[in-house]
């Protein structure tokens, strides 16, 4: 609210009264918290204020990726490289009991992209701790929230209870996981810190929380996965994170009943969880929901013995059929990051997980109906695994909370526009229990305003209350932003009595520490240096800096333009940075530790990324990391380092008079060469002879379908209780003598769609929609280009079913299929008798539910000819089909498949993302499904997706792609209306950086075998 003069003094008193809390009280605040662990290992403690590893206390900020959307285990440590360089300590990661089961007697952690214990090991040598957490339900936006496919029929009861037939099913995954998982404990010497069970598990209470009524059945789940885990060797803390703050389930500082988990975690997005805010309008929206949660409250109320902990923040939004092209990134973006990354710290949260931080791609049938291909998620590392402007701005929190030792262990004190000297602007206080470093929270009040409000704010530091900054110049909160404020910050042996500029990291060298602080571009800053005496500049770029002497130290006040200013107070390096060059500012350190202790981490001015660093000798360190032009770096390191190398190569560097190091690094340019595949060599088939009358469903891709309905006795036309779960699938009817047409209920997911055929005659399509999971229609045989035999000849009806998955949760029970299948008699247009005779099935193929391609997997298959057959395989023989492109018009509806081939030579050193666009040429009644390499790594739907909106930029992974060698790109285009149907496609080059990681993508890529004939 806004201020009138008579209320100034009041909230100046407030103010006073607020700020000067006896510390005495604070110091017993912090005794009032007894450390906790389990009774398996006290190598991870917690209480009220943090987490507790190896007995340091620990910021956990974590990001969350999917290795199942990104199936190179190659590129597993290019993304989390990326993490660790954002300033990250940890990262998170969900299992896919689906990705592992193809059957319910068949598990493989070991194929292709499934041995996900290469995590573990990465994570090791890159310096982070890890978040585990397998299920065995994950929601995720994945096919069925996880579950396999085969868990889908109803065999196995309602799903996600102590159903003993669930129980069964899930055993010995969840088994398998944790065995796998137990020897990379941080208690084993691995990085492991805490194991999640369940996933947004909300029923622990029957009716409202508040009346705690305990769902036994629920209990009693929680309580055998954690039991199964324990079993397995799982002795770390347990965790479970709760979908919102109403359900207040699995804590034990909420309630003593049974399946409680050893620390609560919540789950928050606060901004649209889609980037179709249509979906969101009673709560979210562009910034109208800005409106910070209370947290706070909610932790105190429910878990207040232990961290505020985050296991899921709001990382970005997922982007749904009919979304925007390339995702929400406005809304979700850098200005979202600064603003609510900022406020966890307000709302005195000590570990939090971003979902997602890399998101990938929902290649083969990984998606759930309500999103496509796309799992980009505005994500901070985008789904080509280029890094933006989102990516920097998370990394100057991260590298913050990284080196902010005494946020670990605050209390929040106040809270109000009372801080300030401008009524739209509010703080939050949060004092350190033990040396009363404190960190004000600023931000607009309320929170969604966008003005430029400039102010001052009262703060409460160890030589008194004062009102910074004390100069002529004013904090300013720009638009939707957030600025920490700190006050007798301690770095090394040095500390600050305040600093109006953000700290964004610091290092120690040689026992004297280099800070970094940050404001956005030509805004000021103010510091106070306790005891410092003299302060010069050594650099100062488009910058103004004036120094103060005052009672406790020195003063400095600055401006900062675009650029980086150096100085020194006394002995101590201070750098000055806009926020460009804070972006560009990486603090690399020699240490595995995820902490990465200060004195052994140096700072690296300029480049695009850097990955990590590591000493060659005493006076020599290595950089690695990525660069897209020729740059120069500046690094701040001891003064015994006297030469780098960047990745691997010598650099020739200068040492400026402040002692740091200057190097040009020399990027020597690539333009990759790519074929234009509007004049590459395609050859096409149709890829639906399953319409022609003269087709035999006798090879063992089809199976009848006997399962009956016992009120009917008609055929159950659901193709999971015949082992088909995933893509396309086609369904074959037949049925004697005349009828003038069929009634249809066919249910495929939201998006889905289907096309029928009549003795090869086209019928009709329900082309599909955004909203849609079920599509019926009443074809007509009359009016169609179909012929009905009479006189007792046979009829043939195929259905083919564009399949977009299982519905997540409670849903993950809907069945895929046709639900109704009626023929009309040719006397009056009712059902007639005896209708259909015999239903085949037909999808992914598979001998005895085993995948004929276990590398790709069981979820890259489904039942149209081309997958069958594997013609999108390296080593399949297309010479002998007719010559054609996907660009050239085809009227009739159908099927087809197209096919190319060509090299690509990406040198090694370098790292580059490649996508195929599509376009759609003239209608839109089409959908069409990408294949590199085998892999099905795209699907485009124009008629729910386009004009504007949707994908048509498939990014597609080196290790997919073979960078050193042939490349088999395949179409598969399906023409769903009379009219002209064509697709263009092409390549492009996203980015190239030289740097990167080395990607081979062996035996990722197997060919085509003979096998697959027999699935004709």
């Amino acid at each position: 609210m806004r201020l009138g003069r008579g209320h100034v003094g009041i909230f100046l008193l407030i103010w006073t009264w607020m700020v000067s809390l006896p510390y005495a009280v604070l110091a017993q605040n912090a005794t009032q918290w007894p450390l906790q662990n389990n009774e398996y290992t006290d190598i991870v403690q917690w209480d009220h204020y943090s987490f507790i590893v190896n007995e340091k206390r620990l910021f956990v900020f974590s990001g969350e990726l999917h290795y199942w959307r990104i199936p190179v285990p190659e590129l597993w440590e290019d993304i989390l490289e990326k993490i660790k360089a954002c300033g990250f300590t940890a990262v998170a990661f969900y299992t896919h009991w689906g990705y592992h089961s193809h059957s319910p007697d068949a598990l493989d952690f070991e194929t292709g992209g499934r041995n996900f214990t290469h995590l573990f090991e990465i994570a090791k040598r890159v310096g982070l701790y890890v978040i585990e957490r397998p299920g065995p339900y994950v929601n995720a936006e994945s096919n069925a929230g996880g579950f396999p496919g085969w868990l889908t029929t109803g065999e196995y009861g309602k799903l996600r209870n102590s159903d003993p037939r669930y129980g069964d099913a899930y055993a010995p995954f969840w088994q398998e996981v944790a065995r796998l998982s137990a020897p990379y404990q941080i208690t084993e010497g691995g990085n492991t810190i805490l194991y999640q069970i369940e996933n947004e598990y909300q029923s622990q209470w029957i009716g409202n929380p508040v009346d705690r009524v305990p769902n036994q059945d629920g209990i009693a789940y929680m309580e055998d996965l954690e039991k199964r885990a324990r079993d397995n060797g799982i002795i770390i803390p347990t965790i479970q994170n709760a979908p919102n703050m109403n359900t207040k389930s699995w804590s034990k500082d909420w309630s003593d009943e049974g399946g409680n988990v050893d620390v609560y975690g919540l789950d928050s997005y606060p901004s649209c969880w889609s980037c179709n805010l249509d979906e969101c309008t009673s709560t979210n929206g562009q910034y109208v929901a800005y409106s910070v949660a209370n947290y706070y409250g909610h932790f105190q109320d429910v878990s207040p013995t232990q961290p505020s902990f985050m296991p899921e923040f709001q990382g970005g939004s997922y982007n749904p059929w009919g979304g925007p092209e390339g995702g929400c990134p406005n809304d979700i973006g850098s200005d979202f990051a600064n603003l609510f990354y900022r406020q966890l710290i307000g709302e005195r949260v000590t570990a939090v997980s971003l979902y997602m931080m890399y998101g990938g791609t929902n290649w083969g049938a990984l998606a759930a109906p309500v999103v496509a291909t796309s799992y980009d998620y505005s994500a901070p590392i985008s789904e080509n695994r280029a890094i933006w402007d989102k990516f920097s701005e998370t990394k100057t929190l991260a590298l913050f909370t990284r080196v902010a030792d005494d946020l670990t262990v605050t209390e929040r004190l106040g809270n109000g526009t009372f801080y300030t000297t401008n009524s739209l602007v509010m703080a939050t206080e949060l004092r350190n229990s033990e040396t009363n470093g404190a960190f004000y929270v600023t931000r607009h009040s309320p929170s969604y305003l966008a003005s430029r409000d400039a102010f001052k704010l009262h703060v409460s530091t160890s030589v008194g209350n004062l009102t910074i900054p004390q100069g002529n110049s004013s904090i300013v909160i720009n638009g939707h932003q957030s600025k920490i404020i700190v006050t007798d910050f301690r770095f090394g042996s040095h500390s600050f009595i305040y600093s109006t500029a953000e700290v964004l990291t610091y290092a120690v060298f040689d026992n004297i520490p280099t800070i970094a602080l940050w404001v956005p571009t030509g805004e000021s800053g103010e510091f106070y240096v306790r005891g410092g005496r003299h302060g010069h500049i050594a650099r100062a770029q488009n910058a103004t800096v004036a120094f103060r002497p005052a009672k406790h130290g020195l003063i400095v006040e600055f401006t900062q333009g675009e650029g980086a200013s150096v100085i020194f107070v006394d002995d101590m390096r201070v750098l000055l940075l806009d926020r460009t060059a804070a972006y560009g500012l990486w603090a690399p350190s020699f240490s595995t530790d995820p902490a990465s202790p200060v004195d052994e981490t140096i700072l690296v001015l300029g480049p695009y990324l850097v990955r990590g660093a590591s000493l060659t000798s005493d006076t020599t360190f290595d950089l690695t990391g990525d660069i897209p032009h020729t740059t120069s770096i500046e690094v701040f390191a001891p003064a015994k380092l006297r030469s780098l190398t960047w990745n691997g190569v010598q650099a020739r560097t200068r040492r400026t008079s402040y002692g740091t190091l200057i190097a040009d690094i020399q990027f020597t340019p690539l333009s990759p060469e790519l074929p234009d595949l509007s004049g590459a060599v395609w050859r096409v088939a149709d890829a639906l002879p399953e319409i022609k009358p003269e087709y035999v469903a006798d090879t063992p891709a089809w199976r009848v379908a006997d399962q009956l309905n016992p009120q009917t006795g008609e055929a159950v036309l659901y193709a999971d209780l015949y082992g088909f779960h995933y893509g396309a699938m086609l369904f074959r009817g037949t049925f004697l003598g005349g009828a003038t047409g069929v009634e249809l209920a066919v249910q495929g997911g939201t998006a889905f769609g289907w096309s029928a055929w009549l003795n090869g005659g086209f019928v009709g399509s329900w082309t599909g929609d955004a909203d849609s999971a079920q599509g019926n229609l009443t074809l007509s045989f009359v009016d169609a280009s179909a012929t009905v035999f009479g006189d007792g000849k046979e009829n043939v009806l195929l259905v083919i079913m564009d399949n977009t998955g299982h519905d997540q949760r409670d849903g993950a029970l809907n069945p895929r299929g046709i639900l109704a299948a009626n023929l009309l008699s040719a006397s009056n247009n009712t059902t007639s008798s005896p209708g259909f005779t015999e239903w085949k099935i037909a999808g992914g193929a598979s001998l005895n539910g085993t995948p004929l391609d276990p590398v790709r997997g069981i979820m890259n298959e489904n039942g149209l000819t081309p997958s069958r057959l594997g013609w999108s395989l390296p080593g399949f023989d297309s010479t002998a089909w007719p010559l054609s492109t996907p660009s050239t018009l085809v009227t009739s509806p159908g099927v087809r498949f197209y096919r190319t081939t060509f090299p690509l030579s990406i040198p090694a050193g370098y790292d580059a993302s490649l996508s195929i666009v599509l376009d759609r040429l003239t209608s839109s009644a089409l959908r069409a499904e990408i294949y590199v390499n085998g892999y099905n790594y795209g699907k485009y739907v124009p008629g729910i997706g386009g004009d504007g909106r949707g994908q048509s930029v498939f990014p597609v992974p080196p290790g997919v792609w073979d960078y050193d060698g042939e490349n088999v790109l395949g179409l598969s285009v399906w023409g769903m209306e009379d009219g002209d149907v064509g697709v263009g496609v092409k390549l492009q080059v996203d980015w190239v950086v030289e740097g990167g990681v080395m990607v081979k993508g062996e035996g990722l890529r197997p060919g085509w075998t003979e096998a697959r004939e027999a699935f004709m």
